[in-house]
């Protein structure tokens, strides 16, 4: 497959889950008439970011994988002939929960599962209270439309995490996102902000010659505790194997965008920028430290 055909799905949500995902599915059907056959949805996108605070009663959004969403998103894909890539609150066992991102294959079938690896723990991403760190490693999904490398949000911030998956054979990086702004901060730091996040998965694209998703949500969700809340800031985007953007998303608006990949584009980028031939593996011992001092 030449030319992949990807869907990008970014909008607000409330905090009737249902209606979210009837939302996401009728998007989902306007990017399949559009010619999709990869359908990438925001992280959580089955309801609000709850982890602004520490709620115990949020724990009642977790469910099983397989379980309710898994099997509306397969039979819609199974219905449609496109692979999905969902992102739930995973309930595993009382007590054990995981943020894991979904991908559902054509006929319905969940083609594998990637649960998230780095958990942030910052005012307003309280994610540590809720979600254990993933124990299913960096591994690529095998699907119809090729080998995915999923992430999710936070992991984007890491480039170990994009390179294991290179590595590992992925075509494409993708990356379910929830992230915004403190209303609080002024226009500068915002602007930064989104900047940061936009270059360093650019550079994960140049990096590994991959091309590279990424779908974050919109609006603004009040703080449960009476705070500022969170401002996500849009900006879902496609960037090639050389970081260059294929499609960018507002900052406000809701969209549903079909961006066409030209996969054989990292063969040719991968040959005349070889940095997995020259990486100087036997000297790189001291990144499993957590620091060398």
């Amino acid at each position: 497959m030449n030319q992949l055909n990807v869907g990008l799905i970014q909008h607000s949500c409330s905090a009737d889950t249902t209606a979210n995902l009837q939302k996401t599915m009728a998007e989902i059907r306007q990017a399949v008439q559009q010619g999709a056959q990869l359908i990438v949805l925001q992280e959580l996108h089955r309801g609000l970011y709850f982890c602004q605070q520490e709620q115990v009663e949020a724990f009642d959004l977790a469910e099983p994988i397989p379980g309710p969403s898994t099997d509306a998103l397969g039979a819609l894909a199974r219905e449609l002939g496109v692979v999905i890539v969902a992102s739930l609150f995973e309930k595993r066992a009382t007590g054990l929960h995981h943020n894991t991102a979904v991908v559902l294959e054509k006929d319905g079938s969940i083609a594998g599962k990637y649960r998230k690896m780095h958990i942030p723990d910052d005012p307003g991403f309280y994610e540590k209270f809720y979600f254990t760190p993933g124990d299913l490693g960096f591994n690529p999904i095998q699907t119809s439309v090729g080998k995915l490398g999923v992430l999710v949000c936070w992991d984007q911030w890491f480039p170990e995490a994009a390179r294991l998956m290179a590595m590992a054979g992925a075509e494409l990086l993708i990356y379910p996102t929830a992230i915004g702004w403190n209303p609080d901060d002024d226009r500068a730091e915002q602007g930064r902000q989104r900047e940061a996040w936009i270059t360093v998965q650019r550079g994960h694209a140049i990096a590994n010659g991959v091309p590279v998703i990424s779908v974050n949500r919109v609006g603004h969700e009040a703080d449960p505790a009476g705070g500022a809340g969170i401002n996500f800031w849009g900006n879902s985007f496609v960037a090639g194997p050389q970081g260059e953007f294929l499609f960018q998303a507002d900052t406000h608006g809701e969209v549903t965008q079909v961006v066409a990949v030209d996969m054989a584009r990292s063969e040719h980028v991968r040959r005349i920028w070889p940095y997995l031939r020259d990486r100087r593996i036997d000297h790189y011992g001291d990144l499993v430290k957590i620091f060398r001092d």
